[in-house]
């Protein structure tokens, strides 16, 4: 693929749209997740407050329900992608996402702000489906390596300043703006997907619908031992960034007092993970994913260990967690877009099932996982010290259980 144009597109699109606004825009469609969760964090305590909500661990469940529908719905979308194409479901996914949006601002009590925020998971899962089967149409190998790192470092530009835009909205107004302007937003963004983004999938590779044809598929992914393994290697180290999303407000504002400064102190930490995407996409062609996921993965216990050390003696000053917590972050960027990328390598072939099947894994159990060490917070660092060290640990055992207990090896040249 040059940079004017995608190659691998039917020929209908393939003038369609250049390499650099595909990056965009896929990367805009994995990001309206980011913005679903994100935007939210500064007004976790005015909507509780607002909906009667006092136990402040269960205002977490406008996070949780929103995942739990997207994590759900990604198994339905990855046989539709492979039958009728991208383009279809990722636009009725975009139509469902837009409605609740807007629909929540309205929401007159906690129970159906809940509905409305599983309901618009349901429809964001056609943008994660979508975005990295229209990727791995697109390349393979370490290209696609590149690409997704390209893609990672735009999408997290929305973690970095989704806190500001919900501050500022509930400057202007309560919280309902917050849904308003995501809905506005999200409507750009199918505006732009519905006029610009081309079919990917060819004619030819489209899959029947019949119950025997998506459990071949599902087949292929869950006996394909590199391609499990790192979907659940994935899965329990977002487990832990899941975690941390969950309850990021408690600890920047109940137990560091940062305030107003909360939305500026989160932004520098997913800023971090834009630069270590950008970095990885420079450095995966010369070095390969599994050598930069893998140290990743060794750096991130390492860490992880010492902080969970440090929060079992005692309180941790602001400026040591954050230096121990923002070297966690930056491995993040080193082992996600790689670990997807290596499970995605050997299931070109079924790429819209591959990628709900991970998808659903990885969201569904890391939003599982992420809601226990949520729960789990009593004021202290520890339980999510604790839960990053342990996710950290699982995944070196999984990744360690797909190539077959070496580290670091070399399969081919591509990878």
């Amino acid at each position: 693929m040059d940079d004017s144009a995608i190659e691998k597109e039917p020929a209908r699109s393939r003038s369609a749209i250049g390499k650099a606004e595909f990056i965009g825009l896929t990367a805009a469609l994995m990001a309206l997740n980011a913005m679903a969760i994100d935007i939210m964090l500064p007004g976790l305590q005015q909507i509780g407050a607002a909906l009667g909500v006092a136990d402040e661990n269960e205002r977490q469940f406008i996070i949780t329900a929103y995942i739990l529908g997207l994590g759900g719905a990604q198994l339905f979308y990855g046989p539709i992608a492979d039958r009728f194409g991208r383009r279809g479901p990722l636009l009725v996914g975009l139509a469902i996402y837009v409605a609740t949006a807007f629909a929540a601002a309205f929401a007159s009590n906690f129970a159906a702000l809940l509905a409305f925020r599983f309901l618009q998971g349901i429809g964001a899962a056609a943008t994660r489906v979508i975005a990295i089967s229209a990727i791995r149409d697109t390349f393979g190998g370490r290209r696609m390596a590149e690409v997704m790192s390209m893609v990672m470092m735009v999408f997290m530009i929305i973690p970095v300043v989704a806190p500001g835009l919900g501050q500022a909205a509930m400057i202007f107004g309560d919280w309902p703006v917050i849904f308003l302007l995501m809905g506005g937003v999200s409507l750009a963004i199918t505006f732009w997907a519905a006029t610009r983004l081309p079919e990917t999938l060819a004619p030819e590779q489209r899959r029947s619908l019949s119950f025997q044809v998506i459990m071949e598929g599902f087949r292929f992914v869950v006996t394909d031992r590199i391609a499990l393994c790192y979907t659940l290697a994935s899965t329990v180290i977002f487990g832990g960034l899941f975690g941390f999303i969950n309850s990021a407000q408690q600890i920047y504002v109940d137990i560091y007092g940062l305030g107003a400064w909360f939305p500026l102190i989160f932004a520098i930490g997913a800023g971090l993970m834009a630069v270590s995407s950008f970095t990885n996409a420079r450095l995966v062609g010369r070095f390969g994913m599994r050598r930069l996921s893998h140290g990743a993965l060794i750096g991130f216990i390492v860490v992880n260990g010492i902080w969970l050390a440090l929060s079992l003696a005692g309180p941790i000053p602001f400026l040591l967690f954050f230096v121990l917590f923002s070297v966690s972050m930056f491995q993040f960027g080193w082992m996600g877009s790689n670990f997807n990328a290596i499970a995605m390598e050997p299931l070109g072939h079924v790429a819209g099932t591959a990628a709900a099947v991970l998808g659903f894994v990885t969201t569904l159990g890391g939003g599982v996982i992420g809601a226990i060490i949520g729960q789990a917070f009593d004021g202290t660092l520890t339980p999510l010290a604790a839960g990053y060290f342990i996710v950290g640990l699982i995944g070196l055992v999984l990744v360690l259980a797909g190539e077959r207990w070496r580290l670091f090896r070399q399969v081919n040249p591509a990878v």
